[in-house]
């Protein structure tokens, strides 16, 4: 007999979104002195409230935190950010990892002595559907 599925729980068994406990592994002792800092970090400061969540929303995305990104979404909206603020910071975030592709591509080319000549131009033809022809270079 199957046991039936926890409430909250998607259909393989894990939990959705709203049964997951935020910090549920982590000792009141260790978070007390992270949540002190994390609401420093939004207080006065010389960045207004609705700067901050644009902020954080950047942040959210770049890490893949997914509450992270809908909480700072929320707070984004109630602190008045605009579509066009939203979708810029959204932009701007998009833009800064894809030339952190292209840093981190360039950084692998100059460590292994390559360019973009070095690299072959058309696929390597193969004569036995195993291995490439002789007739590639490299």
């Amino acid at each position: 007999m199957n046991d039936p599925k926890p409430p909250d729980h998607l259909a393989d068994g894990r939990a959705s979104a709203k049964a997951v406990k935020s910090y549920a592994l982590v000792e009141p002792e260790i978070m007390q002195p992270y949540m002190r800092f994390y609401k420093a970090t939004y207080e006065r400061g010389h960045l207004d409230r609705k700067t901050k969540e644009l902020v954080a929303i950047a942040a959210s995305l770049v890490a893949g935190c997914k509450g992270c990104l809908e909480g700072h979404l929320k707070k984004a909206i109630k602190f008045g950010a605009t579509r066009g603020e939203i979708s810029e910071t959204i932009a701007v975030t998009l833009g800064v990892n894809a030339a952190a592709i292209v840093d981190r591509s360039d950084i692998a080319a100059a460590n292994l002595g390559i360019s973009i000549d070095d690299l072959p131009s058309a696929p390597p033809k193969y004569t036995d559907g195993l291995e490439p022809s002789a007739e590639r270079k490299g």
